[in-house]
């Protein structure tokens, strides 16, 4: 299995209520039940302020490098990701359990 790590910041000025945000994690959390890859599904806003924290967080799950590939050129995904890169920046981090 490999676990596939998100994090986003939002860009400066940028609030979570902003109507492309909502939009955003919308398509997010759309993808549970959505993509047949997808092993496990979450996704939430950070709830501290600390200055190192990111704003927003994926935690997902697929069988197998295959799996991620389908999943990240899934025509779903890519529309979430098309928002985002509108109003954020993000980290993933993909290792094996």
């Amino acid at each position: 299995m490999i676990r596939h790590l998100v994090l986003f910041k939002l860009n400066e000025g940028v609030e979570r209520e902003t109507p492309r945000v909502v939009a955003g994690v919308a398509a997010f959390r759309a993808l549970d039940g959505q993509i047949p890859e997808l092993k496990f599904w979450e996704c939430e806003w950070n709830i501290t302020d600390r200055p190192i924290a990111y704003d927003f967080a994926i935690n997902s799950a697929v069988e197998d490098t295959d799996a991620l590939k389908r999943y990240i050129e899934h025509p779903a995904h890519q529309a979430g990701v098309a928002l985002w890169r509108e109003f954020a920046t993000w980290v993933i981090a993909d290792y094996e359990f």
